[in-house]
């Protein structure tokens, strides 16, 4: 308990010398979604205003390009799992486009049956899944970039990703509970009945170790995925959490929902190591996957109350 205790004061040490927050603003309305690349040198954010943003990071964050084409909001997007240019978006629009950061080009686009609200990208980089309004799942062959396969559900889903091996599709759903589905299969092969309301969103850490899960409850559940078992609960937050990221090196979890902040836990002890203090609602977050760097997209107003259309940084030092 004294070395858990040791390494918690010291997680909460770097984040009390590494607490600058760093803005941008490159979008006119509301960022739904932002995402560091497999690498960490590339983010990209996507908004309510048809646009994907593309920013190269080194020791500054700054914008490389613009992408459009899409015809409604770009609601999510994920990074290819080991090829740190290759993006896909998902839109309102019925589309998913998948784009390279090398070319600023969008190399394909795939037409689906309803509004997209959801995507991700297998670690092995063979499919990505798209999920729409209507319980929808699409499968998309990265090979072909063509629909391999469909799966409609007859309950509420709120949000879907890969284990890490790629032949498991884990989906939040609006019946509290997770499913578990083989892939290709996707035979159910696993109900957890995880919160009493309804499960909102999911994240998985680097090594496949854990998992956590965001429930309309305001709870966040730890869980551990080879024994399916839930390690632990973060009661913090206060309103639904929406959006869950796990550190790099799978020593924290940050947690964020209409409340005017972020928690960032300890998984080890679920202690709290700092709170991000916020002046709307976050919808989306996403640690960096080498360092301790965090991005996050709130619900920004500008002066004259129309959305402020930018997303901020935080874990710099002085």
């Amino acid at each position: 308990m004294a070395t858990a205790q040791k390494r918690l004061e010291q997680l909460q040490e770097h984040f009390r010398t590494h607490n600058k927050v760093r803005e941008q603003r490159q979008h006119s309305s509301k960022v739904h979604s932002v995402r560091f690349n497999c690498l960490g040198t590339k983010l990209a954010s996507g908004s309510n205003d048809k646009s994907v943003v593309i920013y190269a990071l080194s020791d500054r964050l700054s914008k490389e390009k613009t992408f459009y084409g899409h015809n409604g909001p770009v609601d999510q997007l994920t990074w290819h799992g080991f090829n740190p240019d290759l993006l896909a978006t998902a839109s309102g629009d019925k589309t998913v486009r998948i784009w390279d950061t090398r070319t600023y080009k969008s190399v394909s686009t795939i037409n689906t049956k309803g509004e997209n609200i959801n995507i991700t990208w297998s670690r092995d980089g063979n499919t990505i899944a798209v999920g729409n309004k209507e319980d929808l799942i699409t499968f998309i062959d990265t090979k072909t970039n063509k629909i391999r396969a469909e799966e409609k559900f007859n309950f509420e889903i709120n949000e879907i990703m890969w284990n890490k091996t790629s032949d498991q599709m884990y989906l939040t759903s609006g019946q509290g509970s997770i499913h578990v589905l083989s892939y290709p299969n996707l035979e159910l092969l696993n109900v957890l009945k995880a919160h009493p309301a309804t499960c909102i969103c999911i994240d998985f850490d680097q090594s496949g170790k854990y998992f956590a899960v965001g429930s309309a409850d305001a709870l966040t559940s730890i869980w551990d995925t080879e024994e399916l078992t839930c390690l632990r609960v973060l009661s913090r937050l206060d309103w639904p959490v929406r959006t869950v990221s796990f550190s790099h090196d799978s020593r924290l979890l940050a947690s964020a929902s209409e409340d005017h902040f972020i928690d960032i836990s300890c998984i080890e002890t679920g202690e709290r190591v700092c709170e991000i203090k916020l002046e709307s609602a976050t919808f989306s977050i996403s640690f960096h996957p080498k360092q301790y760097l965090l991005a996050y997209a709130c619900d920004d107003k500008k002066d004259d109350g129309r959305d402020a259309g930018n997303f901020k940084m935080y874990g710099f030092a002085d």
